[in-house]
């Protein structure tokens, strides 16, 4: 998906040296970053590292300790605030309201609109408009709350960890919907804690730790940058016959990672050394591999 995004020159969102302290908390640090018109730029960092308070500020939500944001060359201000759309990890939905009545009702509060019939077919929320938002499932609410912040037709879009809790099906719904929002020129600011995630929909992220990025490039190209190899899983209950190839391999979960940056030298020690490859995966490198090097740790930490 990321691949075939053409990307401008236009800044819509330009961040610089960006730093906010909390008491003796230095959460962010010195920050700088843009994002350009109709791409989706990916913001990732473990817990604690920066990222939502980066995000919140980005939003209009925070102030700066100092540094700057800007909004098409200007800073942020009443046009930035018609301009944008939040989904937030979690909003709060009016009671007792059916779904085309929190559509009416967000989109009364925004004097520019997108028609409500036109967030009804872009969001696929069709089947469950008279349904009460209390009882709309997982993928359904999220598909709800990504109309609402689309009610004022914004030209940047932040979604904040929006399929966190959906299972896998309602998950890939969700991405084929933003795929098609930025598809019509929309800018997307996305966080999440799935790097498959970032992978599919991101032309570029950056990586936060400790209030500063420690990574930034177009996804694939970061993974070129940082491996040359491969990794081989082999199912841990072979983890003895393994060991006794002298192949360095490390127990995850019910399986047993091998790096290597000669695949046939390693399946042929493997086979040497009677370990079964019935259930062998080789798998290139991922996000979540780049992350866990850079960070030393898992995102969801």
């Amino acid at each position: 998906m990321n691949s075939q995004t053409p990307i401008t020159s236009v800044p819509v969102l330009e961040v610089r040296d960006l730093v906010k302290h909390f008491k003796q908390v230095k959460a962010v640090n010195g920050l700088s970053f843009e994002v350009r018109a109709g791409t989706c730029f990916g913001l990732l960092g473990p817990n604690g590292a920066g990222k939502s308070t980066t995000i919140e500020m980005c939003e209009g939500l925070l102030t700066p300790t100092s540094g700057s944001i800007r909004y098409r060359g200007e800073p942020l201000g009443p046009r930035y605030r018609e301009r944008v759309g939040i989904q937030f990890q979690s909003t709060a939905l009016q009671d007792h309201l059916t779904v085309i009545e929190n559509l009416r009702f967000f989109s009364a509060l925004y004097p520019v609109r997108r028609p409500i019939d036109e967030l009804i077919a872009l969001c696929r929320l069709e089947e469950f408009l008279d349904r009460d938002s209390k009882k709309l499932s997982g993928g359904q609410r999220q598909r709800l709350l990504l109309a609402i912040a689309l009610v004022n037709d914004p030209e940047l879009l932040f979604l904040d960890e929006p399929t966190t809790g959906l299972d896998p099906q309602a998950r890939r719904n969700f991405w084929d919907l933003v795929t098609d929002i930025k598809a019509r020129g929309k800018t997307i600011v996305l966080t999440t804690h799935y790097m498959e995630e970032a992978y599919l929909l991101c032309d570029e992220i950056v990586i936060v730790d400790a209030g500063q990025i420690i990574a930034r490039g177009v996804p694939s190209q970061l993974l070129a940058e940082h491996f040359n190899d491969s990794m081989l899983e082999v199912p841990a209950a072979e983890a003895h016959k393994i060991a006794a190839t002298g192949l360095a391999g490390v127990a995850k979960g019910e399986t047993v990672e091998i790096q290597t940056a000669d695949v046939n030298g390693a399946v042929a020690a493997l086979l040497a050394g009677g370990v079964s490859l019935a259930q062998l995966r080789i798998r290139p490198r991922t996000l979540e591999d780049l992350f866990i090097e850079l960070t030393g740790r898992g995102l969801r930490e």
